[in-house]
């Protein structure tokens, strides 16, 4: 039991560490964005990320038209 638990952390720490290479190793190193709005072809087919998409959707319109109510008497 205590060697099948040693050996899965021993592997799972080494993949961690193969996995975190470039992060480590290279200067100002960070995780890369994985963001959908951040990638080239999803950014020209008009694919956005659907948090980001959400807000702007939110936004007041500027261009909308004012309602105008009848006030019953």
């Amino acid at each position: 039991m205590l060697k099948s638990l040693l050996a899965t952390t021993a592997i799972v720490a080494a993949g961690m560490f193969l996995l975190s290479i470039r992060i480590i190793l290279k200067r100002g190193g960070r995780f890369p964005n994985t963001h959908i709005g951040q990638n080239k072809e999803m950014r020209k087919r008009g694919i956005g990320c659907v948090e980001h998409m959400d807000a702007e959707q939110r936004l007041p319109n500027p261009h909308r038209i004012a309602e105008h109510t009848a006030k019953n008497k």
